[in-house]
């Protein structure tokens, strides 16, 4: 899952549009301006009061997803015969192959890889490790941060303690760093664990979805300035750092929910010492890592008494490249209806990681499920009347790279050229900024809709509906056979953070499942913690068939799934103006 899933939540999709990834290099499709008020849509026919329920499909799919079931066995492939896949690493690559492989043997036709522009450097951690020479010998835990240059072999030098609150502190570490073990910052606070880590959602807590969230003033968490101030601050610092000639630089890290970051790494965007550190431009040039708190708050109260530390740190990093390319992994079970079978319904998940464990709840989980709802599809001996399609996308831990330049190409999206991937120069814009309309192509009218799990490894409970109030009842009508199984809600509100904002934002039907939290923000998310262990196979085997389900539905639909309007992001601006004369006594400002 994308790491700003926590602050835009409740966010509008136009707030997304900005950070489209760069367009397939092999792209041809010239956009078109959006469809004529006049034109007749078939998205636009009138729906069904009723939802023609086929009960006999519903007990087929759900006996071979729970009598004969592989998303374990896909799971286990994935990640513990993988591993790690952050994109552009060469276990990425053979993630992308291994999954076009396997859709390929599950029955599915046309698998391919298909390229959705530069990502930046490819690399791949070896091996990290550190330990404290004196005053007391003590191993200590890291892990290279992404895009960490490697050390020449084993450094043993002087630690010292960094913390840089504003621009004026660098100074008095001028002259003072060359040659030494930085840790870079001061240790945050180790809350208690007074609060289970685990938990699934409660009755009360699903009828609270499915209300309309009352306005909220903003997260104070989420302060955009602050965020640019600190990037800033840290650009600085980094780049005295680099002049000083400091050996390694270790940073604490970030808590988890409820305190949950004890004894664990979590290692993802907030480790980066600067923005967009895949790109050779933006390269760190100091070896790098993540340090667990207990570790590093030993090591900085040492250092405030004036405990001279000695440390030893072996980082050991390849990189495979400047400009390595992302791929999406794309396969289909063809349509057989004359009339329909040009339309196309989507379902899919991210497949790309963070490096510190193997990325099994984020998200081989949803990419598995999503495999394996199609299988299931296939064994049963479906013939869909639309085309069923599977994306597995890359890049969704820097921005939804994948699944934005899979729309940007095949759908549409914003005028004016794409943002690199991750670059730093495509993060959301303000409602204040001018933002460009929306040119979709012709490709945009088949696309039917599109399904998304990326929360974890938790059992469906529900689905939100993006404020698509039109589809509630469709959706309701479909899992009302399915509530022995615990799905239950439909929400009319936005949820944030992944890929099918990515179809959102373009005016398409794009879905985001409810899913128990179990212990995803707490420990396993973007963490060394999220290994196939975390895995639970009764709720990833209950979310492939909720998953097959939706498909074949869709599938089946005499009409297309109903749309919320088409977006205009170009006249956000305009629609928050102020209306001009509102206060009687007011002095216009020339």
């Amino acid at each position: 899952m994308h790491f700003v899933r926590s602050v835009v939540r409740w966010s509008l999709p136009v707030a997304a549009l900005s950070v489209f990834a760069l367009p397939s290099v092999a792209a041809d499709k010239k956009p078109v301006a959006a469809p004529a008020a006049a034109t007749a849509k078939a998205w636009e026919a009138e729906q069904p009061t009723v939802e023609k329920i086929d009960l006999d499909a519903y007990m087929r799919i759900r006996e071979e997803g729970m009598q004969h079931g592989r998303v374990m066995q896909f799971a286990s492939a994935l990640v513990d015969g993988i591993g790690p896949r952050l994109t552009g690493s060469p276990n990425m690559a053979k993630a992308n192959e291994w999954t076009k492989e396997t859709l390929t043997k599950i029955g599915l036709e046309n698998a391919h890889l298909e390229d959705w522009g530069e990502f930046g450097m490819g690399w791949q951690q070896i091996n990290s490790w550190a330990r404290m020479i004196s005053p007391d010998p003590e191993p200590l835990w890291i892990q290279a941060a992404p895009w960490s240059p490697a050390t020449k072999g084993p450094v043993s030098c002087e630690a010292v303690l960094v913390d840089i609150q504003e621009t004026k502190d660098i100074e008095k570490y001028k002259g003072k760093l060359g040659g030494k073990i930085v840790l870079f910052g001061a240790p945050r606070a180790v809350p208690d664990l007074d609060k289970p880590l685990f938990r699934r959602y409660t009755d009360d807590e699903l009828k609270e979805m499915e209300t309309y969230p009352a306005p909220r003033a903003g997260s104070p968490a989420f302060n955009p300035a602050a965020l640019a101030e600190r990037a800033r601050l840290r650009a600085e610092a980094l780049k005295m750092m680099t002049d000083e000639g400091v050996a390694v630089i270790i940073t604490p890290s970030r808590d988890g929910a409820l305190g949950g970051g004890t004894g664990i790494i979590f290692d993802d965007n907030g480790a980066n010492l600067v923005r967009g550190a895949q790109t050779a431009a933006n390269a760190v040039k100091i070896p790098n890592a993540v340090m667990t708190i207990e570790n590093y708050g030993r090591l900085s109260r040492l250092l405030a008494a004036n405990v001279p530390i000695e440390l030893e740190v072996n980082i050991e990093a390849k990189f495979t490249g400047d400009h390595e390319h992302g791929f999406n992994t794309v396969a289909e079970i063809p349509g057989n209806d004359p009339k329909l079978k040009d339309q196309v319904v989507m379902v899919g998940g991210h497949l790309d990681s963070w490096i510190s464990a193997t990325g099994a709840t984020d998200n081989a989980a949803g990419s598995v499920v999503a495999m394996e709802a199609l299988r299931i599809l296939k064994a049963i001996g479906y013939k869909p009347k639309r085309t069923i399609r599977i994306a597995l996308w890359t890049g969704e831990e820097q921005g939804l790279c994948g699944s934005r330049g899979y729309v940007r190409t095949h759908f549409g999206g914003p005028e004016g050229p794409a943002p690199a991937c991750g670059a730093g120069g495509g993060g959301p814009q303000s409602r204040a900024e001018q933002q460009p309309p929306i040119k979709t192509t012709k490709e945009w009218e088949t696309l039917d809709g599109y399904f998304n799990v990326d929360n974890g490894t938790g059992k469906l409970r529900g689905v939100y509906t993006q404020e698509n109030y039109a589809i509630g009842n469709v959706f309701a009508q479909w899992i009302a056979p399915l509530k022995d199984l615990g799905i239950s809600t439909i929400s009319y509100r936005n949820t944030g953070g992944t890929d099918h904002l990515s179809f959102d934002a373009v005016g398409l039907p794009g879905f985001q499942f409810i899913q128990d939290p179990m212990d995803y923000d707490t420990r396993t998310h973007h963490s060394n913690m999220d290994t196939y262990e975390r895995l639970h196979q009764a709720d990833l085997e209950q979310a492939a068939i909720i998953e097959a389900i939706f498909l074949y539905n869709t599938s089946e639909r005499e009409a297309m799934l109903p749309r919320k309007a088409f977006p205009h992001p170009e006249l956000t601006k305009q629609k928050d103006a102020p209306i001009p004369g509102l206060f009687p006594n007011a002095i216009e400002k020339k």
